[in-house]
């Protein structure tokens, strides 16, 4: 199943399910904003498949960016499981650092 995040207006990083789920999953702890880690955890559960960003809270919006930039890949490099795989979900996830700039 393939899964959508809207980074931006314009700006969408799609995935397989899998890494999108991954990738909430590693925010979620992270956030301090009660309503996105809620709506994220809802998003997750709900096995929703997508992620609009700017519908979230200002102050959600702006954690999830800062998080992304500064944690995602590294955690990933250590958290994924090294396979044949691996090298592409780290380079999908840094595309999807790129475009919160």
């Amino acid at each position: 199943m393939a899964a959508l995040i809207m980074v931006r207006p314009g700006s969408d990083w799609q995935s397989t399910g899998g890494l999108f789920e991954w990738t909430l999953e590693f925010l979620i702890p992270r956030i301090g904003d009660p309503k996105t880690a809620d709506w994220l955890r809802m998003v997750v559960t709900e096995n929703l498949g997508s992620l609009w960003i700017p519908d979230l809270p200002e102050e959600g919006q702006r954690e999830i960016y800062a998080l992304l930039r500064s944690g995602l890949v590294a955690a990933a490099q250590q958290e994924l499981p090294d396979s044949p795989a691996k090298r592409d979900a780290l380079a999908q996830l840094r595309d999807l650092v790129a475009l919160t700039y």
